[in-house]
């Protein structure tokens, strides 16, 4: 495992972050859920991004108990705010009052008495930008957060939220967006912000909801079994990219891919990694030896002809609008 720091902060975390968005306390049995986390560890992994709202606060307490045991200092823990975790209607954004029930919450799920990183999950627009990094600046220095960062802001969003970060004197130095090589909306606004203001990313779903592994072919079925097949799985999000197009162009990677040495997931994460403003790529996994498969592209260097072969073949189907970074939207 190869570890760097969080944007320009002095948190080391692990290149590759075990996720449990998907799977644990839903998708997957809590022992399956166990023994992926047992492979994360055993792969070097010392870095967890959960959220409070994964499997309706279930994610959370699986994490807790799995990590239990460990030595807490040699772990970087990260959870999120924002998403509904009750009936009430504070029970939701980013507003103090949810803020500050919500970190005592997710401390309790994860048997912990602090977070490394708490997290914006996504920007409240029914709530001033003020409030929020208030109450976030009063969560770390209570000593119940370390850092604070954000999840699918935009740049200028980033921008307030930093301003606002230095005057309270508490460190922002994170922002988690969707990032593949077929869903890069983050380079061209905030990525270079983030450059500028020292916020690493940590980026989410690095092989495209599986459509970058090379499982899914033109014009077959769905495999068994497959996060395409359930509905509890995210299949709804891995459909944009079952059209043929994408998947022909994926399979013109294999080449590539076995060249290098990696299989296409691997190829896939190595590739976010080379973005020198990604911190981390997050993994999730139903089976433990997909957590060994991937975390084996930590460390991998991806030469600059390759890089462009990926480009050529990926182009006509990458998204690249930066205008669908999720904090552009308003509340839903």
């Amino acid at each position: 495992m190869e570890f760097r720091r969080l944007g320009r902060s002095g948190l080391t975390i692990s290149e590759i972050a075990y996720g449990n968005w998907l799977t644990h306390g839903s998708q997957v049995e809590e022992d399956a859920a166990a023994a992926c986390i047992r492979a994360a560890l055993d792969a070097g992994i010392t870095t967890f991004d959960t959220a409070d709202v994964y499997a309706e606060t279930r994610a959370e307490a699986v994490l807790g108990r799995a990590l239990k045991g460990e030595r807490r200092e040699g772990l970087e823990v990260f959870t999120k705010v924002y998403f509904p975790t009750g009936p009430g209607h504070n029970d939701r954004g980013l507003g103090r009052k949810h803020i500050m029930e919500s970190i005592d919450n997710s401390l309790r799920r994860l048997q912990t008495d602090y977070v490394d990183l708490y997290q914006a999950h996504r920007y409240d627009h029914s709530t001033p930008l003020e409030e929020t990094m208030e109450a976030f600046a009063d969560v770390v220095r209570s000593g119940k957060a370390l850092y604070i960062g954000v999840s699918e802001w935009t740049a200028a969003q980033l921008r307030a939220a930093h301003g606002l970060a230095r005057e309270l004197r508490v460190p922002l130095i994170s922002n988690q967006p969707q990032y593949s090589a077929l869903w890069r909306v983050v380079e061209s606004d905030v990525v270079p912000a983030s450059e500028e203001l020292g916020i690493g990313q940590i980026v989410w779903s690095p092989i495209a909801q599986g459509a970058l592994t090379g499982k899914y072919k033109p014009g077959a079925p769905l495999p068994a079994g497959s996060r395409a097949t359930d509905d509890k799985g995210g299949a709804n999000m891995i459909a944009d990219w079952l059209r043929d197009d994408v998947l022909e162009r994926v399979q013109r990677l294999r080449p590539l891919a076995d060249g290098a040495g990696l299989s296409l997931a691997q190829l896939a994460v190595a590739w976010v990694l080379q973005n020198s403003n990604v911190s981390a790529a997050i993994i999730g996994a139903s089976r433990p030896e997909q957590v060994a498969e991937n975390a084996a592209a930590a460390g991998v260097t991806l030469d600059a002809e390759l890089l462009k072969r990926i480009d050529e073949i990926l182009d006509p189907v990458v998204e690249r609008d930066p205008g669908l970074t999720a904090g552009h939207a308003g509340n839903s």
